[in-house]
This record gives structure tokens, C-alpha cells and sequence, in this order.
């Protein structure tokens, strides 16, 4: 079998099992996102996230953490959802990140590319490897864009013209040569409409995010109390924020999702504030079993409810 046909073959079993894209690029150092990822580093962009300076080497180099690699398979897959539409027509209610409100995407692409891993295995004859979900040191971002999937925004999502930003992104990583994508041009153009539209400027320059100052970082990944000097940033997002790919052309079409798991589960929906300030930790564990929510852990969530609960009263 030539190149371009197992290409092709993998392509189809990705598309067959729901994924919306998938690219091919070769395995190797990623120079430029390497100096990029230094220059953030050392200027403290990345807050408490220092799991992010960890294993620097395996992050920049897939060959690194994966001996042997030959080529990265990316793929894409949409958690837009026809009921996502609504939202993105904000209205001052307590808001979570679509991408948060279906079952945990780890579980979903996990099990959907471990099934892509042993097809692709059995059509080669054997295949060594391994398959990533935002799990390891691996920059999914800059794989997607080296394997044709799409473009960095200036907001530092991927973009791509005919399914928009909201996707997740995962990766196999193995010992096999395919025919390789090439990347696609910009086409952010002159707008600046995430950038203007975030409320903390946390996009500091064009393709460039301090995460310090990012809603999602504060409602997530900081793991302590919001500092009180930020607690009127995050408005009404009580887990994630959307706006810098609400505003975003480019989702005006987004794509909806083929994995029915990903859809937004109704019982996370369409609540007052009163409704989350008075949930108690049993009732948080059942709602909000199985979906990334629960990474907030309880104390932080009753913290980022707190916020929103002041800000939302005194609008």
C-alpha cells in the first residue's frame, strides 16, 4: 500500500468514527513554537500552571516522549451543538463553557482514538504509539496547525474555515510514515474582534493570551479563591469562558458535533443564580458527574458562584 492510499485510509476511519478532520504531519522538534513557549514561560504568562514548564523537551519534541515516532496524526472533532446557539445570545445569567457541558471530552476522544489506533494497527499489520487528549506534554495546537487542520487565531484558538473554533483536538503519535499536510494560510485577517471583545484583555497582543488574566484560567485552572482585584472580571462565568469565540466570525457557521456525548446535558441548563448558590456537594457530584465540571473541584466552585452571584446582583 503507497503512502497516499494508507493516508487516505486512516482519513476515512477518522471521519467513520465521528471525527470531523484529520492531518498528517511529520514528527519532529517544533523550533519556532519551542522559542514562542520559552519567551511565555519566562514571562510568567502561564500563572499557576506550572505543569506547563514540565517536561519541556517531550512537549517541544513528540519524538521525545514517544521513542520511535515517525508522524502525528491529528484530529478534530466539533462539540457545537444546536443548542449552543442560544447562548452565545448572552443574557446575564450564570454561564459555563460550552465545551464543559456534555460528558468529559478526555473519555470520549480517548476511547474514539484508542479505536482509530487499532484499526489504523491492523490495516499497517502492527503499529506502535501512543494516543493523547490534552493528557500529556504534547502542544495539540501547534500539531493541528502543522497538519493542515487549521490556524492559529489571534485569540491562540485554532480556526478553520468551515467548522470554526469550537473543537477539541487529539493526537496519535506513532511509528508510521504517511503523506503529510501542509499548513493553511491565516485568515484572521485585519479583525480584532476577540481581541477587543475580552473583558479582562487577557489577549494581550495578536495570537497572544496571558492566561493570567484569562476568565477560563481563573475559573478553572487556578485552583485557589479568585483574588479579590479580579472578581469582577469573570461577570457571569461561573466555569470556562466562550466570549473570545462567540464574537469570532469564523463560528457563525460553527460545525455541530457527530458524538452525541458531547451534547450539552439539559440539567446543566438554563438555571438562576439562586439555583447554583444552593447546590450542596452531593447534589454538585450528581449533576455534574461525568462531564470536565468536576474538575473545579467543590470548594472552588462555591467560590466562582460566589462571584458571579455578587457581580450578577450589582448589574
Amino acid at each position: 500500500m503507497n503512502l497516499h492510499d494508507r493516508t487516505q485510509k486512516v482519513r476515512e476511519k477518522a471521519l467513520r468514527l465521528g471525527f470531523n478532520a484529520c492531518g498528517f504531519a511529520k514528527a519532529g522538534r517544533l523550533e519556532t513554537e519551542e522559542r514562542r513557549l520559552r519567551e511565555w514561560l519566562n514571562q510568567d504568562r502561564n500563572g499557576k500552571m506550572g505543569w506547563m514548564e514540565n517536561h519541556f523537551e517531550k512537549r517541544v519534541d513528540p519524538t521525545k516522549l514517544v521513542p520511535g515516532a515517525k508522524s502525528v496524526v491529528s484530529v478534530i472533532g466539533s462539540y457545537f451543538h444546536p443548542r449552543h446557539r442560544k447562548q452565545m445570545a448572552k443574557d446575564n445569567s450564570p454561564q459555563i463553557a460550552k465545551y464543559a457541558q456534555g460528558r468529559d471530552y478526555h473519555k470520549v476522544f480517548k476511547q474514539k482514538l484508542k479505536r482509530l489506533f487499532a484499526e489504523t494497527e491492523e490495516l499497517l499489520g502492527g503499529l506502535e504509539g501512543r494516543v493523547f487528549v490534552d493528557s500529556a506534554p504534547v502542544l495539540d495546537k501547534a500539531w493541528a496547525v502543522r497538519s493542515g487542520l487549521g490556524w492559529m487565531g489571534k485569540n491562540s484558538n485554532i480556526l478553520n474555515k468551515n467548522m470554526g473554533s469550537f473543537f477539541f483536538i487529539g493526537e496519535m503519535i506513532i511509528d508510521a510514515e504517511f503523506q503529510y499536510d501542509a499548513p493553511i494560510t491565516d485568515h484572521c485577517g485585519s479583525c480584532t474582534r476577540c481581541i477587543d471583545s475580552c473583558p479582562t484583555n487577557a489577549i494581550y497582543e495578536p495570537y497572544r493570551v496571558d492566561a493570567t488574566k484569562c476568565i477560563s484560567y481563573l475559573t478553572i485552572e487556578l485552583k485557589e479563591s479568585i483574588p479579590e482585584d479580579q472578581r469582577d472580571d469573570v461577570g457571569d462565568w461561573m466555569f470556562g469562558c466562550d466570549i473570545c469565540q462567540d464574537v469570532c466570525p469564523w463560528n457563525r457557521d460553527a460545525t455541530y458535533s457527530q458524538m452525541e456525548d458531547l451534547a450539552p446535558r439539559e440539567k446543566l441548563l438554563d438555571h438562576d443564580i439562586n439555583f447554583w448558590e444552593e447546590l450542596d456537594i452531593e447534589k454538585y457530584d450528581e449533576l455534574f458527574e461525568g462531564t470536565p465540571i468536576r474538575r473545579a473541584k467543590f470548594e472552588k466552585y462555591k467560590d466562582n458562584v460566589a462571584a458571579v452571584a455578587t457581580n450578577i446582583r450589582k448589574s
